[in-house]
C-alpha cells in the first residue's frame, strides 16, 4: 500500500512522521491516528494545510490518492464506514430504481445509507448522505429489495405514481415469488406488505 508524498517543506518533524504512517487512499478518524503524535490535533491541522489529508467531516479524515487526473476521492463506503465506525450498513442512489423496469426514469444526486445507528443527512467531504435507521436491510442490492425499497418510497420519488404501482403489479408475475416474498417481510412497509398481498389475491 503506498503513503502519501508530501512536500518537505511543508512539513517537518513530528508531522512528517505522522504524514509518513498514513497509507493513500484510507479514510481515517482522530482516533487512529491519536496515538502516533503527542499533538494530533495541531498536526492534522498541519497535515491537512499540506494537502497530505483532506477533512471529510469533524474528526474524519482521507489521504488522498494521486491519478493522473488529479486526487481520487474516497468510496463511499470507505467514508460512509469511517463515519458509523461499522461495517454494518448499505449505499446506494434511488437511481438504481431505474434497474427494476417500473418505469422509472429519474436520476437522483443523492446517496441512501441504510444503517442501524445514524439518522439525518450528512455532509461529508463534498458529498451528502442521507443516513436512515433500518431495523433490516441486505448486504447488497438485489432486484428484489429495490423492487420493495421503490414501493417503500414511492412517495418521495419524482415520478408518476400511479404508473410505476400499475408497471409493479403488472412485473409482479416475473419474479420468483419466493424470493420477493422474503424481501417483501423482511423489508416492507406496512403498506408495501398490504399492496403486494392485495395484488397476490387479485
Amino acid at each position: 500500500m503506498s503513503t502519501v508524498s508530501h512536500s518537505p517543506e511543508a512539513l517537518r518533524g513530528a508531522a512528517a512522521q505522522l504524514a509518513g504512517e498514513l497509507h493513500a487512499g484510507r479514510v481515517y478518524r482522530r482516533e487512529d491516528l491519536a496515538h502516533l503524535s503527542t499533538a494530533v490535533d495541531r498536526h492534522l491541522r498541519k497535515l491537512v494545510a499540506s494537502g497530505a489529508l483532506k477533512k471529510l467531516a469533524q474528526g474524519l479524515y482521507h489521504a488522498p490518492k494521486a491519478s493522473s487526473f488529479g486526487p481520487i476521492p474516497p468510496a463511499d463506503e470507505q467514508v460512509v464506514g469511517g463515519f458509523l465506525r461499522d461495517k454494518d450498513f448499505l449505499v446506494f442512489s434511488p437511481s438504481a430504481y431505474n434497474t427494476v423496469g417500473l418505469g422509472t426514469t429519474q436520476l437522483y444526486n443523492r446517496t441512501l445509507v441504510y444503517n442501524h445507528k445514524r439518522h439525518g443527512v450528512f455532509r461529508l467531504g463534498n458529498r451528502q448522505f442521507d443516513f436512515r435507521v433500518k431495523p433490516r436491510f441486505p448486504k447488497k442490492l438485489t432486484p428484489e429489495f429495490l423492487f420493495v425499497d421503490l414501493l417503500n418510497n414511492l412517495d418521495e420519488l419524482a415520478e408518476d405514481r400511479d404508473a410505476v404501482l400499475q408497471q409493479a403489479r403488472s412485473k409482479l408475475p416475473s419474479y420468483d415469488m419466493a424470493r420477493l416474498q422474503r424481501a417483501v417481510d423482511s423489508f416492507g412497509s406496512m403498506a408495501t406488505r398490504k399492496r403486494v398481498r392485495e395484488w397476490k389475491g387479485a
